[in-house]
């Protein structure tokens, strides 16, 4: 390297060291940086299961109510697990961020409990103004179907009667009319489009059976006739089939009920409802005022709801054999005086428990969730 004309030694060792630093940095200016480290986002734990997703940063109002009070829980569960029989049981709290249950995901025979969907199939087509509530629907004798059906007196005396759609909500639903509801599925479209409505709100393990005439037969070990309609024909038909083959027809439907729904399914569908998710503002209000009218039941889970609070439920009851009771149901929604609102499902899918311990049972239930309520 030639050093410039003047420099004495001290200047030289200055100038070599500019130089190298210069070189070092255009070197350094070549070669690319090492890979710096991702940071990894670190991934949130999941939910509870039978516990949905709480909201960020909830009021502190609100902040005990984002999980179900364990002695509810253990207080449920204990009656769960002494009652005899397959007993299946879902608390849901609807606009809060909780549910539990006990056999929640199982299938139970849902029998009355079903009405609910028919109901809401035949708003849905009123929301879509495919239909009306005044339509009128003509009933004869050919479409009565057999058990509770007080619309069978008024036919059979007149041979038909026209009653409007909003009359057989009514009727079905409150009164728990099985002709009536028959009539509704007619006129929604059959058990098909009760099955689309299901399958289109996402409603999940909700099953639709037949219809009340081939689903009772059927559970009996019977083929349906008409004429098994007419007063008490059909239980005089019933009695002389063999008890076995009543026993095995009845064991099938419970192993796998066509009209069977989980506890959690139902529970959530009722959430839906509550929330306006399912139908229009007007059939939300008309389908929830008709059920705080149901008549069926006031000993079920009706009878444990506190003073003061506001509850609509539907109803479902099965056929006995023997000791043996099936498909004893009772669904629906606990209001506290403060708004706060509850899902509530009782299914008996088999007990030989009395009557009025099924009752105390579901009454329970109700009275445990209105006790532990934070409000």
């Amino acid at each position: 390297m030639n050093i410039p004309i003047g420099y004495d030694r001290r200047q030289m060792n200055n100038f070599r060291l500019i130089l190298t630093a210069l070189l070092t940095a255009a070197l350094a200016a070549c070669v690319s940086p090492p890979d710096r480290p991702v940071p990894q986002q670190s991934r949130a734990a999941p939910p509870p299961v039978y516990q949905n997703k709480a909201p960020s940063s909830p009021p502190p109002a609100q902040s005990t109510r984002e999980q179900p009070n364990p002695a509810l829980v253990r207080e449920i569960r204990e009656l769960w697990r002494t009652f005899p029989g397959k007993t299946g049981i879902a608390v849901k709290r609807i606009d809060g961020a909780w549910e539990f249950g006990f056999r929640p995901d199982e299938y139970f025979p849902q029998q009355s409990v079903s009405k609910l969907w028919v109901a809401m199939t035949m708003l849905d087509k009123i929301d879509q103004g495919k239909a009306s509530l005044s339509d009128p629907i003509r009933i004869g004798k050919e479409d009565l179907t057999l058990f509770h059906q007080p619309m069978a007196v008024e036919v059979e005396r007149n041979g038909a009667v026209v009653k409007t759609v909003y009359t057989l909500l009514e009727m079905a639903l409150a009164s728990s009319d099985n002709t009536a509801n028959d009539a509704l599925l007619r006129h929604a479209g059959g058990p098909e489009a009760v099955r689309r409505f299901i399958a289109k709100n996402s409603l999940g393990k909700i099953r639709f059976g037949p219809g009340e005439r081939l689903l009772q037969s059927g559970i009996a070990g019977m083929e349906w006739k008409q004429d098994l309609s007419h007063r008490r024909n059909f239980y005089a038909a019933r009695a002389k089939i063999p008890v076995e083959q009543r026993r095995q027809s009845l064991n099938a439907y419970l192993a796998d009920p066509v009209d069977g729904a989980s506890p959690l399914a139902i529970a959530g569908a009722l959430d839906k409802l509550a929330r306006g998710e399912l139908l229009s503002d007007n059939s939300t209000k008309l389908l929830q005022s008709i059920l705080k009218r149901t008549r069926s039941g006031p000993n079920r889970l009706k009878a444990g709801v506190p003073a003061g609070w506001e509850f609509l439920h539907k109803t479902g009851t099965g056929q006995e054999l023997g000791a043996v009771a099936t498909g004893y149901n009772d669904v629906g929604i606990m209001t506290a005086p403060d708004g706060t609102r509850y899902a509530v499902v009782v299914m008996l899918g088999d007990t030989t428990a009395s009557i009025p311990a099924r009752m105390r049972l579901m009454q329970s239930v109700t009275r445990a969730v209105g006790r532990y309520h934070p409000g």
